[in-house]
């Protein structure tokens, strides 16, 4: 039975997720598969890998055939290096000792880039992060002067009627202080009074005499 090495979509609409399977190369793509081996999610930066190392070099060294999609995976994970090592130990270049030194250093270099292009990816992002925010600070800050502007033209405005308006009540309060003033009549001194004066004096007088 020849046996095939590919994806089997999963996840939902525009949000793809795939298992990565083992499955016989007649089998429909969503089909029946003989072993799951890994994941792969398309949707990070770096793609979401897992990967089971061993089962996969076991079904290559088998005659497995992966897709292409498949054969870059193998490829970024070391799984083909290490098939490409053990066939020099087979084939008697070196020993497992070498093979394994060898495909270590390429696992080392490989995740120093791996490494860097995470960096270089968070670096961007808050590069761009920043860059929004000072969009942001000068856009507010436009929109803070223009609103200013405003309330200084709207109060210019505004001004010279208020101004009148004080005037206005400024000579109407004086206009009726004036004409209360002139309304209110003089107090008249009371004649009756003025008039019983002298008479009081002469009684006083009178008994004074008539004591005596």
């Amino acid at each position: 039975m020849a046996t095939k090495l590919r994806l089997q979509r999963r996840g939902r609409k525009n949000y793809p997720f795939y298992q990565i399977i083992v499955a016989d190369s007649r089998a429909p793509r969503d089909g029946k598969y003989i072993e799951r081996i890994g994941s792969y999610n398309p949707n990070t930066h770096p793609a979401t890998i897992t990967l089971d190392f061993e089962r996969a070099l076991y079904w290559l060294q088998t005659g497995a055939q992966p897709s292409d999609t498949v054969r870059n995976i193998l490829s970024d994970e070391g799984v083909l290096m290490k098939k490409h090592l053990l066939g020099g130990v087979a084939k008697g270049a070196f020993d497992e000792a070498e093979a394994e030194k060898r495909f270590e250093a390429w696992k080392n270099n490989k995740l120093q880039a791996t490494q860097s292009l995470k960096s270089k990816d968070a670096e961007k992002q808050r590069a761009e992060e920043k860059a929004r925010l000072d969009a942001e600070k000068e856009v507010n800050k436009t929109r803070s002067e223009a609103l200013a502007k405003k309330k200084a033209e709207e109060e210019a405005a505004n001004a010279p009627v208020v101004e009148a308006a004080e005037a206005t009540e400024t000579v109407v309060e004086d206009v009726s202080e004036t004409e209360v003033k002139a309304e209110t009549p003089e107090a008249p001194v009371a004649e009756s009074t003025v008039a019983e004066a002298p008479v009081a004096e002469e009684k006083a007088e009178d008994k004074k005499e008539s004591a005596e």
